[in-house]
């Protein structure tokens, strides 16, 4: 079976006075038909930026993707016209954005908001886009839908809001999903019933969907792969599985450290509350990044060699037939020290 999307060394960097801001760095990697790809890192680490690279909705200036190509459904969609590129987005590509309160138009109905897109991409009358759109809102849950697609974004909650954002996503019947850090600002029981009807939907309807988060929980429930980035380059990228059992690099230790547990014991052994290991420090400046490893400076596995040489993602042993890549000069010797995260709440 071939990728749906492909992407391949995408640079995209931001033209400031202060420097050029090196957001997405030599990214690589594919997305297969109806699959689940999980994108884990630290706010400022690419995600969001790398979402919006491949929507071609950087603005310009001062951003601008330099280089690479997004091979999407067998065409570089970074050298088609924008006219040709909004033919994509939406019918062939669509995005949930990260806070839908600001992504929802609040002077329109959503009656409008939703039956715009419908003609605009499916070339439907009025009246038949209105009948989809009201399909729609009751597939993602919510109720009297025929009443409420009347109403506005304010008269909805945070969670209903979102859902009205993914019926705005699947609108067209899409091959792509993006979902940029999904079920921020919702509470926990809102953001498990959102996560379980995009999954479920591309399940139904057989859509591949790119997960962006910081949420660590969230990609070992719902992701088949896991690409994790730190300081705009992916560092590790594996099936969900072998990242949560078998994590071959410093950061990503890091974050699966830094998340509690509860198959893990609450005191140490003299008797006192167990604390989180946090990730000492702060993420580099993108504007002057260090030479060598960008996460060297809080590695507490790191080496002269470190400092001398940026590391390349490279093959470790994996126990399935998914490849596993890790970009970091102690990969073996981190496979021998790392905790083990059996299970990974999936």
């Amino acid at each position: 079976m071939d990728p749906l999307l492909e992407v391949k060394n995408l640079q995209t960097y931001f033209f400031t006075y202060e420097g050029v801001v090196k957001a997405v760095d030599d990214v690589t990697y594919e997305v297969m038909p109806g699959e689940t790809l999980g994108l884990v890192g630290e706010s400022g680490c690419g995600k969001s930026v790398s979402a919006l690279s491949l929507m071609r909705l950087i603005p310009d200036p001062p951003g601008k993707t330099i280089g690479g190509e997004v091979i999407f459904d067998g065409e570089n969609i970074l050298d088609v016209g924008m006219d040709d590129m909004r033919r994509i987005r939406g019918a062939k590509m669509a995005m949930v954005f990260q806070e839908p309160m600001t992504s929802l138009n609040p002077v329109l109905t959503l009656d409008r908001q939703l039956t715009e897109t419908i003609q605009l991409h499916m070339g439907k009358s009025r009246d038949e886009a209105r009948r989809d759109a009201v399909d729609l809102l009751a597939r993602v849950g919510i109720p009297d839908p025929e009443r409420r697609i009347r109403q506005y974004p304010h008269q909805f909650s945070g969670g209903m809001r979102q859902r009205v954002m993914i019926a705005m996503a699947l609108s067209c019947n899409p091959r792509l999903i993006i979902a940029d850090e999904p079920t921020t600002a919702l509470d926990v029981t809102i953001q498990a019933q959102i996560l379980e009807l995009m999954k479920s939907l591309t399940q139904d309807l057989g859509v591949a969907l790119i997960i962006i988060t910081h949420n660590l929980g969230v990609v070992a429930r719902y992701a088949d792969r896991v690409n994790v980035m730190y300081a705009g380059k992916i560092i590790e990228r594996g099936s969900a599985y072998e990242i949560y059992t078998n994590p071959r690099h410093p950061y990503t230790v890091g974050l699966l450290d830094s998340v509690p547990r509860l198959d893990q014991r609450l005191t140490d052994e003299t008797g006192n509350a167990a604390k989180l290991v946090p990730i000492e420090g702060q993420p580099p400046d993108l504007v002057n990044l260090p030479q060598g490893c960008s996460f060297r400076a809080r590695c507490r596995w790191a080496v002269d060699q470190c400092a001398v040489e940026a590391p390349t993602l490279q093959p470790v042993p994996s126990e399935g037939d998914e490849p596993h890549v890790s970009a970091c000069w102690r990969t073996d010797e981190l496979g021998a020290q790392a905790l083990s995260y059996a299970g990974g709440g999936r």
